[in-house]
């Protein structure tokens, strides 16, 4: 894929996301609360979206703020956020974090990717999620689909999440950071997936290099 192509891309995927079911975490991020966009970022993590959405939904029924989640014990978390993925050491973690965050930064979740790192079962992911969608800070969110369709379109020859969230920050302009993962994820679950893509049916084929493409309906 071309670069100069890119603005044009991007266009498309914008028109074919509103086909799509929209992303829980992107869901839970309207009302742009850094609170709720990492606590249901890491609910997230190995977990189903719709799962993900009915723990989310719980918890903050019970903990609308960090010091409403600091209140709760380990236990209660452990109940609200089942069956979410490893939801035992979620909970230990969700619980240490709103600790870090009440007493570290008086409640108010850090606007900082250095400092974001520092919290428990926080990546770059999740850390650059709570910055774009909690805080409108340009940063680019790289998961499994956003690494994936970007060197399978050619615009990055990268070997992890990481490399590609640098190489992208290199070459995708800065208006399309915090948009790009919330249009990527739903085009690499029904469209661009991991094998076996639906590239008879994808309206960014021909500007595709279909990188490691092998078979496809």
């Amino acid at each position: 894929m071309r670069r100069e192509d890119l603005d044009e891309v991007v266009g498309i995927l914008r028109e074919a996301y509103k086909k799509f079911k929209e992303p829980v975490v992107t869901e839970v991020a309207k009302d742009k609360d850094p609170y709720k966009v990492l606590i249901s970022t890491v609910l997230s993590l190995r977990t189903k979206d719709e799962t993900t959405k009915e723990a989310s939904l719980r918890l903050f029924e019970r903990a609308p703020d960090i010091f409403k989640l600091k209140e709760l014990s380990e236990e209660e978390i452990k109940k609200l956020i089942y069956p979410v993925g490893f939801y035992k050491t979620k909970a230990k973690n969700l619980k240490k974090i709103a600790k870090i965050i009440v007493d570290k930064y008086d409640g108010v979740v850090p606007s900082d990717l250095d400092e974001l790192l520092k919290l428990p079962n926080v990546g770059r992911k999740t850390a650059n999620l709570v910055l774009a969608k909690g805080y409108n800070i340009p940063a680019i969110c790289v998961d499994i689909h956003v690494h994936r369709i970007s060197n399978r379109l050619g615009l990055v020859k990268t070997k992890t999440p990481t490399e590609t969230e640098f190489a992208l920050s290199k070459i995708l302009p800065k208006k399309y950071w915090i948009e790009f993962n919330d249009l990527l994820v739903p085009f690499g679950q029904n469209i661009c997936r991991p094998t076996s893509p639906f590239c008879s049916r994808c309206p960014i084929y021909d500007f595709c290099d279909r990188v490691g493409v092998q078979r496809w309906r």
